[in-house]
């Protein structure tokens, strides 16, 4: 359920292209410090996007380090870290460990399975530090099994789940932004879930797996590709207003570009991808 939170690179400056890759790495080497490389192979822009949104709001100052990239060793690499960078790297070490497990269970991977048990004891030290946003991710993943067993059709209660559990990450410090951030996350997390029930249709259908999109599509396929961009769009518009409503200034533009750009990468990716598949099915017959 990772991946959908990235910016749009062709539309922002060289400079705030360079600073959301230097809060990427910051990331990077905070989960790299605390869980070793394990850690670092939970690594996802979502988690950025939450580092750079916390930094404009409570206007944090960065430490800049210049580092060696196995991936890029060519060059020193800039990172910027800051109070957020690392809360930002303990809630990725809680989705992360829960996505591991959740992978586990649908698709039998061993390597998730190992890599999920290797993180057992990071995941007991962030678990205790952050006892409520833990305990919201583990009610999220139970919540989620019941719906799905139940085969739930009302998307509204199943991509809510998503969007409380990130209310509770998005929701740092319980204080006067509170309600703005889980406003903010909460539509974020809908979307999110919607864009991967999305994205799996086919696959899900093909295995015969449950899929809160699945009965829509049966039901309305004309209309099934409009409504499911209405209701993202919907979605990602409420998500936006919470922001414009924040006194964010720092990294506004970076924080514009994924709101309103970003986060449609995938979809987009997907249509190009439909387009393709249907031309090529033309062309055969």
């Amino acid at each position: 359920m990772f991946g959908y939170i990235n910016i749009n690179r062709n539309q922002l400056t060289e400079e705030s292209r360079k600073a959301y890759q230097a809060y990427y790495c910051g990331l990077c080497q905070k989960l790299r410090n605390n869980f070793g490389a394990r850690g670092q192979m939970l690594l996802n822009y979502d988690m950025t996007f939450l580092i750079v949104l916390l930094t404009g709001l409570y206007e944090l100052e960065s430490q800049k380090q210049e580092f060696t990239c196995p991936m890029h060793p060519t060059r020193k690499q800039t990172a910027w870290l800051n109070e957020a960078t690392g809360y930002a790297a303990d809630m990725n070490l809680l989705l992360g460990y829960h996505n591991l497990e959740d992978d586990w269970k649908d698709d039998k991977s061993y390597t998730k399975k190992a890599l999920a048990k290797m993180l057992e004891r990071d995941y007991g030290k962030v678990r205790e530090k952050y006892k409520r946003q833990a305990e919201a991710v583990e009610t999220y993943m139970e919540k989620l099994k019941a719906a799905e067993e139940d085969k739930e059709q009302n998307l509204d209660v199943t991509a809510g789940l998503t969007g409380e559990m990130m209310g509770e990450i998005f929701d740092w410090k319980r204080d006067e932004w509170s309600e703005e951030l889980h406003c903010l996350s909460f539509y974020m997390g809908k979307f999110i879930y919607l864009m991967d029930a999305y994205e799996d249709m086919e696959k899900d259908k093909k295995k015969k797996q449950y899929n809160p999109l699945r009965l829509m599509a049966d039901q309305c396929q004309e209309d099934f590709e409009t409504f499911c961009k209405l209701m993202l769009t919907s979605m990602m518009s409420e998500c936006a207003r919470s922001f414009e409503r924040l006194p964010i200034l720092t990294h506004a533009d970076i924080l514009r570009n994924v709101l309103y750009s970003g986060v449609w990468s995938k979809y987009e990716y997907l249509q190009l991808k439909k387009k393709k598949q249907e031309k090529k099915v033309k062309r055969g017959k």
